[in-house]
């Protein structure tokens, strides 16, 4: 790793951490030349994976891409940039899960949409309206009442203290 100041090439790790969910290292370092101190991170990269889209086209897969479009449905919502580094890890994750070097739009767009249900509801039905293009406020209404219905299902299960497997 190049010094970010004088660009030498001899720098050495002073101190490591693991991220609280395990997906991500920080690394303190410090260049032997000038003694500049500075940290990187470390993260797991989705590699080799293929989008089908909609229309038939391919493209690689993008974590620029996705993150936008959560930051998109996530504008102006309540969450930490240490939550969404979790939310975006929780999705990269279930998309390793699954095995695949070429993987659906679709597929992509489901593991998102049950991430964002369960992270903040009005960023799932942002995202929703426009993954399942809504048309119209029929659609847009059958969606919210779904979602409505799981959240009454899952606050009765919690309150009579059955567990659902």
């Amino acid at each position: 790793m190049h010094c970010p100041v004088c660009n030498s090439p001899d720098t050495r790790v002073v101190d490591t951490r693991l991220s609280p969910d395990g997906t991500s290292i920080r690394r303190r370092r410090q260049c032997d030349a000038c003694g500049y101190r500075f940290s990187t991170l470390e993260e797991i990269e989705l590699l080799n994976i293929v989008i089908i889209k909609r229309d038939g086209s391919h493209e690689v897969y993008s974590r620029e891409k996705m993150e936008r479009g959560l930051k998109k449905a996530l504008e102006k919502r309540p969450h930490t940039d240490a939550d969404f580094r979790s939310l975006v890890h929780g999705i990269e994750r279930d998309i390793q899960r699954l095995n695949e070097t070429e993987l659906r739009s679709s597929d992509i767009g489901a593991i998102v949409m049950e991430r964002l249900k369960s992270f903040d509801k009005i960023a799932y039905i942002r995202f929703a309206s426009v993954y399942r293009q809504f048309e119209d406020v029929k659609t847009f209404q059958e969606e919210l009442a779904r979602l409505t219905r799981q959240s009454s299902r899952k606050k009765k299960i919690r309150k009579s203290g059955k567990i659902r497997t």
